[in-house]
């Protein structure tokens, strides 16, 4: 199934209809600040698993996910006062950031040092995606390690990924350019890759 949605303003009804998807364990490729994705409600673990397949991943490396703000975030990870600081400054933007889980974060999304990494992507069909679903979404490149050219259009995944996904969202041509990773443990920071988001705030 393919969703067009408008990537400056998305319709109501058409995200309604994707975040009724998710809740209903759909796994989804969608546009991000960053390139396409994969994705789902990281509260469906079954969902997660059919992730985990497609992408050929072992389990013991957890996905990433997005947040719809900061306020979300500090519900999933423990953000320190300098850490918020820091991503008040550069959210929502290019960044993946590495906190320690909270409670409420599913065990198959925390790594064995018991942290996450967290999105707050600068697109407004995500975030009005995960406002919508009222949970944060899985978040992992739609680009798979077999794909040759980098692949920048919805209808690319479509042919690609076929029946291993539910739902596309086309919004538009995004080309990949990995999220920067930054831990921020406590008031400890580092930078764990670089990417799409300068490291000049940070420092």
């Amino acid at each position: 199934m393919l969703l067009t949605i408008n990537p400056d303003n998305p319709q109501p009804r058409l995200i309604r209809q994707a975040a009724e998807l998710l809740r209903n364990g759909a796994v989804i490729c969608y546009p991000t600040d960053t390139g396409y994705g994969i994705g789902c409600d990281i509260y469906n673990q079954k969902a997660i698993k059919r992730i985990y397949q497609i992408k050929q991943r072992p389990q013991h490396k957890p996905f990433s996910f997005m947040c719809s703000s900061l306020k979300n975030v500090s519900d999933y990870g423990h953000v320190s006062n300098t850490a918020y600081r820091l991503m008040r400054k550069n959210l929502p933007g290019p960044y993946t950031f590495v906190l320690p889980g909270t409670k409420i974060v599913p065990k198959i999304m925390i790594a064995r040092q018991k942290t996450v990494g967290i999105r707050v992507p600068d697109n407004p069909i995500c975030l009005a995606l995960i406002e919508e679903l009222g949970n944060p979404i899985l978040n992992t490149s739609a680009i798979l390690d077999q794909d040759g050219s980098p692949l920048s259009e919805a209808f690319e995944f479509e042919e690609r990924l076929q029946k291993q996904v539910d739902l596309f969202i086309d919004g538009g041509r995004v080309f990949p350019d990995p999220s920067t990773v930054i831990a921020l443990i406590g008031d400890q920071l580092e930078v764990l890759r670089q990417g799409k988001g300068p490291v000049t705030p940070f420092y």
